[in-house]
């Protein structure tokens, strides 16, 4: 899988974007783009901090630096939370058009900081904890790669999102994020969301 997209905020929050659903025939920049919005994990804050966005792409994962406190991100986070509902019903019961259940979940890395990555394989353990697995590379988790395994709570979930009729639902925290990118790649993000 390729790696995914993340992005950081001034305060050391990073969000990772990835999935491993991908619709064939996307060019990679959009295969990023649309990892993102498939599994949905939080971005904390605004894209553009001063007058552009920084971006590092060193493991061809553009880092994005945002503010922590920004209020349409903040909103997002919220929106998915508050239809987490919906999520659980769809992986409980899935319909035969339904897949890819993925949930983004916030990491502490040091301080107040904090590593934002969407979990795939997720799964329920009881008592308001689930696993999952990394969906992409993390950044500031020392020794946790793409793939493994990891517990984490319902107080730590950031966004939700699956696959519904081949449209992506959910995905709130991936909405804010459609006007940092590429006109064209965000266009063909949003004609994949159920409700963009």
């Amino acid at each position: 899988m390729n790696a995914p997209a993340q992005s950081r905020d001034k305060a050391g929050d990073i969000e990772a974007f990835g999935h491993p659903l991908m619709a064939p025939g996307l060019t990679q920049p959009l295969k990023w783009a649309v990892l993102a919005a498939i599994t949905g994990i939080t971005v904390f804050g605004i894209l553009t901090i001063g007058p552009a966005p920084q971006v590092g792409a060193q493991d061809r994962s553009p880092v994005i630096d945002v503010r922590t406190g920004n209020p349409e991100m903040n909103a997002a986070i919220a929106r998915a939370r508050n239809t987490l509902p919906t999520f659980w019903a769809s992986y409980d019961a899935p319909k035969g058009t339904e897949a890819g259940h993925s949930l983004k979940v916030r990491f502490p890395t040091s301080g107040t900081n904090a590593e934002h990555n969407w979990m795939a394989d997720v799964k329920k353990l009881g008592n308001g904890t689930y696993s999952g697995r990394f969906a992409n590379r993390p950044r500031d988790l020392p020794g946790k790669r793409e793939g493994d395994l990891v517990e984490f709570r319902d107080a730590d979930i950031s966004d939700w999102m699956f696959m519904r009729n081949d449209k992506i639902v959910g995905g709130e925290t991936i909405k804010p994020l459609l006007k940092s990118m590429p006109k064209a790649d965000a266009d063909a993000l949003r004609a994949r969301m159920e409700q963009p």
